[in-house]
């Protein structure tokens, strides 16, 4: 059999020709030298009222390839959808996946554009620009020396007690905590807090790791808000955690040791902070302003698991539902401003 080409006119003609005469599919195959199955998907494919002409046949095949490749091209051919995808990407580090789900779900003003369309544009050289700013392309992933063994916490409350409908995140005021370390030699930590239902991050740099500042900062991050719990790991930093759970009047649940997965949310908003923030950098190198831009761009990136809404809209929504008066205080709205 040879290599495949697409039909041409003179082939078309045939087979309308034989078509007419009664031949089969399997005749006219061998006639042509083609396979069966590529006949019979020229004629299902083109005919017109169940009529198959070669002439309408070659128009019909010509808009099919014609929609293909603008379809990869899209992106290119609407001036306002590619600046709508250039600004997302470049402002915001937005991803094709999340700027495509966020074109069929919230920003319904513009052409819809699928993930694979995005991808296309970007690749193409009209779209080598924003390229850079690919997740893939912007953050190396070299796996870093593994933490040594935990620390021992008396008094800890285990994440095996936290009520199972956490789990669902069906309900707000669940926080998680980490920290991203400095490289060796570097100085400063950035303590990471990510509420689990909207996903919305507090990124607070820091060179004081003492308990009592940790405790304070947290409860100065979170004064004013819904807090039903938060979930810890063993860091010798929460080692008073009875006193932190009493400032936040909340419960506090740490993970197993060596067990990050259990604190998933923040686990997976530390690996996007990476974009920002290099593993074994030197934090104390990084401006306030640095870290604040990575906070805002988190908190404004489309989520697929918030139907494309950002961390911040959730979180705004979720706080202007009703709820009984806080005992801590009003809600800051500063905290959504930043």
């Amino acid at each position: 059999m040879r290599k495949f080409t697409h039909l041409c006119s003179y082939e078309r003609q045939r087979i309308e020709r034989y078509l007419r005469n009664g031949k089969s599919l399997r005749f006219i195959a061998g006639k042509l030298d083609r396979s069966v199955s590529s006949i019979s998907d020229e004629i299902n494919g083109n005919m017109v009222n169940g009529t198959y002409t070669a002439k309408k046949a070659a128009v019909k095949a010509y808009q099919k390839r014609w929609r293909s490749k603008t379809q990869c091209m899209k992106v290119n051919q609407d001036a306002n959808l590619q600046k709508f995808v250039i600004d997302s990407m470049t402002n915001d580090d937005q991803s094709p996946a999340g700027i495509s789900g966020r074109l069929k779900h919230v920003e319904t003003g513009y052409q819809y554009a699928s993930t694979k369309a995005i991808y296309n544009f970007v690749r193409s050289p009209n779209g080598r620009q924003v390229e850079p700013h690919l997740y893939s392309i912007a953050v190396h992933k070299n796996s870093g020396p593994k933490r040594g063994t935990s620390i021992i916490i008396d008094g800890r409350t285990m994440i095996d007690e936290r009520p199972k409908k956490v789990d669902s995140r069906l309900e707000f005021g669940h926080y998680e905590g980490d920290f991203i370390e400095s490289g060796k030699d570097g100085k400063g930590s950035l303590l990471v807090l990510v509420e689990r239902k909207t996903r919305y991050p507090f990124l607070v740099y820091l060179e004081d790791r003492t308990t009592a500042n940790i405790n304070q900062i947290i409860d100065r991050i979170l004064f004013g808000l819904p807090v039903k719990s938060l979930t810890l790991d063993n860091d010798i930093s929460f080692k008073k955690h009875k006193e932190l759970s009493e400032l936040i009047n909340a419960a506090v649940f740490f993970c197993h040791p060596q067990c990050p997965h259990e604190k998933g949310t923040v686990e997976n908003r530390n690996k996007a902070i990476r974009r920002y923030i290099k593993k074994r950098s030197d934090l104390s190198k990084y401006s306030l302003e640095e870290f604040e831009e990575a906070e805002r761009k988190l908190r404004d990136r489309f989520m697929e698991c918030l139907d494309y809404q950002t961390p911040r809209e959730a979180f705004t929504k979720e706080l202007q539902k009703p709820r009984k008066p806080l005992v801590r205080g009003m809600i800051m709205e500063k905290l959504l401003v930043n």
